[in-house]
């Protein structure tokens, strides 16, 4: 019997090594680093150095791309099939047996294998490269919002466009599953006749074509750009657009979260402001590689750190709860993301709609952080008709559409202040909760807030605040109202741990003098309140 299961247990370890997996292969280093950074034209554009100069985002090695020729290489290894690549992080996304990926690790330009199956990282994990630590009052419009105007005046959109703010000026990018002849589509032909769809690209083909599989990116765009007068208005009809295809609708794979992650990278490179994904990863068709709510703390999945890495480069990610209210529950990655601002569904009377995915993260994060209406959401049709849809797919661009405007009125603003004023202006904001987060945002008070009270004013009444930032040694936490004691977590921009530390305050400096330089994830949190903090460490 013991001879049995032996080679039970041989032959199952033999055909798990033979089936196919997906996986990250992480590199060591990439060429032309310094020659590109003293030259960063030659791997971004303007647009985009314009956008990191005006937020003084630093240019460093996550900005250089992938070396091609360890692609190329990887590429030609037998049985390996190459689906995406991410130079944040520096890796590509593979498929091939167990046997085909284990191989790579002799190549002596690669540090690590990361599966997408997360029985197979353990019990030995093989991490991934560390070397990336990481108003004109004069000029007011009036639109006839026509079907949309509920989504739009429930959170005060309206007041932005009458201060002129429409978008123009900023640029979005949307990644969705499918844009089946945009450019014909009458809901858009504000967008291609002024020039302001700047480019498309789809992830799995490889193309400009991004007709992919389904509308539903037709759909999601409309709520943030859409214009059919006097029947249709989106929230920031003047934006200029990029469309990236990121999802195969066939099938449901993490490839698609590698994806993903790439397209963030293209965006960053093009100089994007707001990015809406309605988007959300959870279960997948192979069970073994589907996310548990444990892996969903914000700073685990490869989708999350994407995530906080777009929010480091200063661009602004907005993202669907999910729909999993119903199943699931808690929202999916990235939407558990401390670099996504998340967003929940309230039906046409400010409701919570139960299919909305709720919060808290596994860590106790306070998520979606706002709603917007996602049930029977105003949209426009493959065909160029009004139509409605519901699912926090349409919420998410409504809001997207709004703060996109809401940064044009002070485009100097980092996009966490920007993020951080849309939650303070929520109706729940002293009383967050479960299902709605901060609540239903008022962009009216926000714009204010933005424009004329003063971020750190605002920070300091009612919210928990750090400084010095950067910081050398020494990061003190200022209390709100009513609290006294806090804990501190410090994550770095790979998601590892690296501080936490109970504040009070009498007592509220964190010891910052053992990290090294670069940027963390630092998350501040009571009972009663949370700020989570971009900390650059000198």
């Amino acid at each position: 019997m013991k001879k049995f299961l032996l080679l039970v247990a041989i032959l199952s370890t033999q055909l798990g090594m033979s089936q196919m997996q997906d996986a990250w292969i992480f590199f060591a280093d990439k060429e032309n680093v310094q020659a590109s950074i003293e030259n960063p034209i030659t791997i971004l554009t303007q647009e985009a150095l314009d956008r990191k100069m005006l937020h003084e985002v630093v240019i460093d090695e996550r900005d250089v791309p992938v070396t091609e020729a360890y692609i190329t290489e990887i590429k030609n290894s037998p049985g390996i099939t190459v689906w995406a690549k991410s130079k944040w992080m520096n890796c590509v996304y593979v498929q091939g047996s167990m046997n085909n990926i284990e191989e790579l690790l002799t190549l002596p330009f690669v540090t690590g294998v990361e599966y997408a199956d997360k029985d197979l990282n353990f019990p030995s994990p093989i991490v991934h490269n560390d070397k990336f630590e990481i108003e004109n009052q004069n000029l007011r419009v009036e639109y006839n919002y026509g079907a949309a105007a509920n989504q739009i005046e429930m959170i005060s959109g309206d007041y932005l466009h009458q201060q002129d703010f429409t978008g123009e000026g900023m640029i979005v990018a949307v990644m969705d599953a499918g844009f089946p002849n945009f450019e014909t589509n009458p809901g858009f032909t504000h967008v291609v006749n002024n020039g302001r769809l700047l480019g498309t690209y789809d992830f799995y083909s490889r193309t400009t074509d991004v007709t992919g599989t389904g509308s539903h990116g037709i759909n999601t765009t409309s709520d943030i750009a859409g214009y059919l007068e006097n029947q249709f208005v989106g929230t920031a009809p003047d934006v200029s657009l990029y469309l990236f295809r990121t999802e195969y609708g066939p099938d449901e794979n993490p490839r698609e979260e590698a994806w993903w992650v790439e397209a963030l990278e293209r965006a960053d490179s093009l100089g994007v402001d707001v990015v809406n994904t309605s988007l959300s990863y959870q279960a997948y068709d192979n069970p073994n590689y589907d996310h548990s709510y444990e892996d969903l703390d914000g700073v685990t999945t490869f989708a999350a750190r994407g995530a906080n890495f777009a929010l480091d480069k200063g661009m602004l990610l907005v993202n669907s709860a999910g729909n999993q209210g119903n199943s699931f529950g808690t929202v999916a990655t990235p939407a558990d993301a401390i670099g996504s601002f998340t967003i929940g569904a309230v039906d046409s009377n400010g409701n919570y709609v139960s299919f909305s995915s709720r919060g808290p993260t596994v860590d106790g994060r306070i998520k979606p952080d706002v709603m917007a209406q996602g049930q029977s959401s105003a949209v426009i049709s493959q065909n160029g008709n009004v139509d409605f849809s519901s699912g926090t797919s349409f919420s998410s661009p409504i809001l997207a559409g709004a703060i996109t405007c809401l940064w044009q009125a002070k485009p100097e603003a980092k996009n966490f202040e920007v993020m951080q004023v849309v939650r303070e202006s929520a109706h729940l904001f002293a009383n967050p909760t479960d299902q709605m987060g901060y609540g239903i945002p008022n962009f009216h008070d926000a714009y204010y807030a933005l424009t004329g009270l003063g971020i750190e004013e605002a920070f300091l009444s009612i919210n928990f605040a750090v400084y010095p930032n950067p910081v050398i040694d020494q990061l003190f936490v200022s209390f709100p109202q009513n609290i006294d004691s806090a804990m501190v977590e410090v994550y770095n921009i790979l998601g590892e741990q690296v501080i936490r530390a109970e504040v009070t305050a009498q007592n509220n400096a964190v010891n910052f003098s053992a990290l090294a330089s670069g940027i963390y994830i630092a998350n501040v949190k009571s009972e009663s309140a949370q700020n989570s903090f971009k900390i650059v460490k000198q």
